[in-house]
């Protein structure tokens, strides 16, 4: 499973995309006067301000290039300010291998650049746009995480480690080998380097086998196999 296109809420489009298209330099794919959508590597990621209701944001996250961390962290702390936690402002998961680094766009989204040492392409020269390989993971919060989790498993996405799905814990739903997850998740969590709690906002997934999640505008996810 990898995410195709990723669909999110913002209240303001048009600070998003001077963050994403002019200050970070995202290819720019398509735009209309209430969104945009723009190129995340092989995903697309797309921002839309239509019958938006309060001040959505998420937690998601991009695969960069496994030998250029450093290198990205120096690049992305020229456009924006990395949030820290205990005085740190990189988290070290020796368990995958990876590195990551946290920061805020304008909408108050927690981005993550996350860089998989072991899984993903090496790269030559310095860090650039081009160093962004795909979304990575997506943060899906739901009411009921076991309802949604057996939902996902009955079009194909499993959790990464096929542990038990759980209501307390983070799900990560997707395969390791490809470095893609679906944070399967319920309210109330903080997410990690943020002081933002996880809450249900509307998005729409599309996986590469043409799969759809949904949360719509009731909170309530759909899912349809490709």
């Amino acid at each position: 499973m990898e995410i195709q296109t990723l669909t999110l809420q913002t209240n303001n489009i048009k600070k998003m995309r001077e963050f994403y298209v002019d200050t970070f330099g995202f290819p720019l794919l398509t735009e209309t006067e209430n969104s945009f959508r723009i190129a995340i590597g092989s995903s697309e990621l797309e921002f839309t301000s239509e019958n938006v209701k309060g001040y959505p944001y998420y937690h998601f996250a991009f695969n960069i290039l496994a030998n250029k961390f450093d290198e990205a962290k120096a690049w992305v702390k020229e456009k924006v300010q990395l949030n820290d936690r205990d005085g740190e402002d990189e988290a070290d998961f020796s368990h995958l291998p990876a590195h990551a680094l946290y920061f805020y766009d304008p909408a108050g989204n927690v981005v993550e650049f996350i860089s998989r040492h072991s899984i993903a392409e090496k790269g030559e020269g310095p860090f650039s746009i081009e160093g962004v390989l795909n979304i990575s993971e997506i943060g899906l919060t739901v009411d009921d995480a076991i309802s949604a989790g057996e939902k996902l498993m009955a079009i194909g996405i499993n959790e990464r480690d096929n542990y038990p799905l759980s209501t307390t814990s983070l799900n990560f739903m997707g395969e390791k080998s490809k470095g893609v997850f679906i944070i399967l998740n319920q309210p109330g969590r903080e997410w990690i380097f943020s002081d933002k709690i996880s809450a249900i906002f509307p998005m729409e997934i599309t996986t590469s086998n043409n799969s759809k999640i949904i949360v719509n505008y009731n909170h309530i996810l759909e899912t349809y196999e490709g």
